[in-house]
């Protein structure tokens, strides 16, 4: 008898060693596996959210789904490529995949919602973008646009001064498979501003090439050296007419 209890307190034991592995001890299931995101999309986790109500005859339960958390991450610079501090960054999303939202009755779709917090660039020009992405059969599939320092018109005009952005907004495509771990963020045609140079060292001359330089280093035109250069003709006119010598 002493035998057989002894045995049973060595399987409770051995269950409780299992079950304390599986639950604490054993290593966290990986989110992402194929990273085609190439570090743009960064520190995914899957939370869990209330998002309805199952009703039943004599009770209800709360009903939970899934959601892909994580941030969208970038740098903000100048021409000269240094980084720039302050600037806002937003995500709106504009469609998300209908079969997608067919998955949630209509009082739902207003809790199961991709949602997007702006970033604002630091001293090193990197902003981060909070997301949290509803899963639905196991698939995150979001398209969006992400618009750059948004309200620098606004600011131009109250404080004089704003970073007016290169270019304006451009569109993504967040997609995430539970199932197989892989993660994409595709964004759509992306505008490259280049500057003309010339060569300094000698040769055979070249046309000049169409386009203009940064702003910031853009060569000041003839018409404003002219302006610059009158009112010193101006003072020196005045100077010579105060002896005499002028007409």
């Amino acid at each position: 008898m002493k035998k057989i209890k002894t045995r049973h307190q060595a399987g409770l034991l051995f269950l409780a060693a299992l079950l304390t592995l599986w639950g604490c001890g054993g290593a966290p299931r990986k989110i992402v596996v194929l990273d085609f995101a190439e570090g743009r999309v960064v520190d995914l986790s899957i939370t869990e959210k209330l998002t309805g109500v199952s009703d039943y005859v004599f009770f209800s339960l709360p009903k939970k789904s899934d959601f892909l958390d994580g941030y969208i991450q970038g740098v903000v610079t100048d021409y000269a490529d240094n980084p720039i501090q302050g600037v806002v960054v937003r995500a709106v999303a504009s469609a998300e995949g209908q079969e997608n939202q067919d998955q949630f009755d209509t009082g739902e779709k207003a809790l199961a919602v991709s949602s997007f917090d702006p970033g604002v660039s630091d001293s090193n020009g990197f902003y981060r973008i909070r997301f949290s992405l509803p899963i639905v059969d196991g698939i995150v599939d979001v398209r969006g646009k992400l618009v750059y320092n948004p309200g620098w018109e606004e600011e131009k005009a109250n404080l004089g001064k704003a970073y007016d952005p290169q270019m304006k907004q451009s569109p993504f495509r967040l997609y995430y498979e539970q199932k197989t771990g892989m993660i994409v963020f595709a964004e759509g045609i992306r505008k490259v501003i280049v500057a003309p140079v010339r060569s300094l060292s000698g040769g055979t001359a070249a046309a000049p090439l169409p386009g203009t330089l940064p702003p910031a280093s853009s060569p000041a035109s003839p018409k404003k050296k002219k302006e610059a250069a009158a009112p010193a003709a101006q003072s020196e006119d005045s100077l010579f007419k105060g002896f005499g010598f002028g007409p």
